[in-house]
């Protein structure tokens, strides 16, 4: 296989991971009806409390815990105003993800300064599975965690559609009202929904932060939770789809970056853009009979 091949499929894992782990656990809110529009800002956060716990610790595994935690946190923070409360999911989920962006850049600048230099960390190392292996060698010499983000896609299905909670997840966000007549808490559900969900997003952020840059800028999500929501619908709410998004998503990413490298003459931001583009047009032709939850947005409250 050609190296540039080689190379690009390596990349494409690479940039997947934070969309995989974000986009399970948005599936996981929306699967119990809640859309998270939290999610940006809940990537955000634990990228930022990823990095700052490892570099204060010197331990990237309590920097994943710490972001996991967080994110954690976030999505109870979510479960607090859209299930329990009520309010409009729009509004507060982007009220969450305007609030986690502020707290993370003011802890930011609390822990580290203002230097111009942004800190780093050496961050989780790649694995190499078939070190001596000239095409599989450098496309498995990826980071942990992306083993884990690949791993959780089959874990999630198995959990969405063949366990007793994965049915009472799916019921809550179908008919809340029957599931309640059947004696479960939708309260409950929804808010243990958001909670794996809200820990698996900052999971995906503290990836770029620890392990793929070893570095926390204030542009490191760069829009990633909004495409985990589109790739949500492209995959209709269906964990093994969200892998093909994930990975056509990223393809395109690192292929941008290397038609960059070519030096042609063509504005930069068109290749930036060139993702963007695609995960529309995939989203507008796969996702024309996507059918989401029926409870999704509706909030709930008992009789």
């Amino acid at each position: 296989m050609d190296t540039f091949l080689v190379g690009l499929v390596a990349a494409t894992l690479r940039v997947a991971t934070p969309l995989i782990f974000g986009t399970l656990g948005e599936l996981f809110c929306e699967r119990a009806g809640i859309l998270n529009l939290g999610i940006e800002g809940t990537m955000f956060f634990g990228a930022f409390t990823g990095f700052a716990v490892a570099a204060t610790t010197g331990s990237v595994w309590l920097g994943l815990l710490a972001a996991l935690i967080g994110g954690m946190l976030a999505g109870l923070l979510m479960s607090l105003f859209a299930v329990r409360l009520g309010v409009n999911q729009h509004v507060s989920g982007l009220g969450i993800t305007l609030l986690l962006t502020a707290l993370s850049l003011f802890g930011f600048r609390l822990i580290f300064g203002e230097s111009q230099v942004n800190p780093s960390i050496e961050g989780f190392q790649q694995l190499s599975i078939f070190p001596n292996s000239p095409i599989l060698g450098p496309i498995l010499n990826q980071y942990l965690l992306t083993y884990i983000a690949i791993a959780l896609i089959p874990l999630v299905g198995w959990i969405i559609y063949k366990t007793n909670f994965g049915l009472q997840i799916r019921a809550v966000g179908e008919n809340p009202e029957a599931t309640d007549a059947a004696g479960l808490n939708v309260i409950r559900l929804r808010t243990l929904a958001l909670a794996i969900g809200g820990g698996l997003m900052a999971v995906g952020g503290a990836f770029l932060s620890i392990a793929q840059l070893g570095a926390f800028t204030f542009g490191i999500i760069a829009g990633r939770g909004w495409v985990c929501i589109a790739l949500i619908i492209f995959a209709n709410w269906q964990p093994i789809r969200v892998l093909w998004g994930a990975l056509l998503f990223g393809g395109v990413s690192a292929l941008q970056l290397r038609l960059q490298g070519l030096g042609l003459k063509l504005p930069y931001e068109l290749f930036l853009a060139l993702p963007y583009i695609v995960t529309i047009l995939a989203l507008t032709l796969g996702g024309r009979n996507a059918q989401a939850p029926a409870a999704m947005l509706k909030p709930y409250r008992r009789e």
